[in-house]
């Protein structure tokens, strides 16, 4: 049986903060995407709070996990789920709403709308109608790992999750060997292990990185090591909470002490130019380039 939209009555919203209840406004009519806390619940904005108070129904991934979001600052608004399984079927409905002057605001389970979460097909949609999207920026774990990180913020390219399956996740990570600007995944507790693991194997067991769990939260924590370091120190402790892994692009210089061009010198030893440059410029992160204009200048 198809899932059915609330009924969507005007009302005041109010919403509380450090025991004050306040009004909230009504805003124009549209789709509101509100960033919400990736874990501590000081970190949501007030006008978010405000916006989520005012509209006349919050879509949510999880109306459960929503629900203590909401409950917490006192916000009575109609909720209602959409996710991944029933965005399309009821994208058309939420249009009408908004189309006949609703104010509707989604929210994912932490963090910012539509990264790594549910919401694409909907403000497709809206968008496709000519109706109004506005975005009530906040927290995203993305940007906060980045920041943290001490990697180049200049560039780089948020990948998300990689494929759960080793052979998989391998294949998408051959794809990004040669990208030059810093790489953000998000990952599971129980898969961060293997996948540095397999990172240190693809990208290079020395290129620079770092892993940031439990951001904004009680146990906040970041490590920076190379692959190899971090694959080996997350496969010997028990991790909870979900991870955001940054990588320096290819051609960074790598955390770990060891000089390139001393494994390059000995490599030549054994192994053809072409083989040994490829090896150091894989391992280390060091634009084949230059290893092979090295190599040139060590063969002579």
């Amino acid at each position: 049986m198809a899932e059915t939209m609330p009924t969507i009555t005007d009302g005041e919203g109010r919403f509380a903060l450090f025991g004050e209840t306040f009004a909230a406004p009504k805003p124009a009519p549209g789709l509101y995407l509100v960033a919400t806390p990736i874990g501590n619940l000081g970190d949501m904005s007030v006008r978010g709070l405000q916006v989520l108070a005012a509209a006349d129904l919050v879509l949510c991934e999880d109306t459960r996990t929503s629900a203590r979001l909401l409950d917490h600052f006192g916000i009575r608004t109609r909720r209602t789920a959409l996710h991944e399984h029933n965005e399309r079927e009821r994208a058309p409905h939420v249009v009408e709403e908004i189309a006949a002057g609703k104010v509707l605001a989604l929210i994912s389970d932490a963090g910012t709308p539509l990264l790594s979460d549910p919401g694409f097909p909907l403000v497709k949609a809206v968008r496709q109608a000519g109706l109004d999207v506005f975005a009530i920026p906040g927290a995203s774990a993305l940007l906060a790992g980045l920041s943290i990180s001490g990697l180049p913020t200049d560039r780089f390219t948020f990948v998300g999750f990689l494929p759960p399956k080793t052979a998989a996740r391998k294949t998408e990570l051959e794809k990004l060997t040669d990208r030059s600007e810093t790489l953000v995944f998000y990952e599971s507790p129980r898969r961060l292990a293997p996948a540095l693991a397999d990172m240190a194997e693809i990208l290079g067991p020395y290129r620079s990185a770092v892993v940031a769990l439990e951001l904004t939260k009680r146990f906040e924590r970041s490590f920076a090591a190379s692959l190899a370091e971090l694959a080996e120190k997350m496969a010997s402790e028990e991790q909870k909470g979900e991870a955001v892994i940054l990588v320096g692009g290819a051609g960074a210089v790598p955390i770990a002490a060891t000089d390139w061009r001393e494994t390059l010198m000995a490599l030549l030893q054994t192994q053809s130019l072409k083989d040994a440059v490829d090896e150091v410029s894989k391992s280390f992160g060091v634009k084949r380039r230059d290893v092979y204009n090295e190599a040139l200048a060590l063969k002579k």
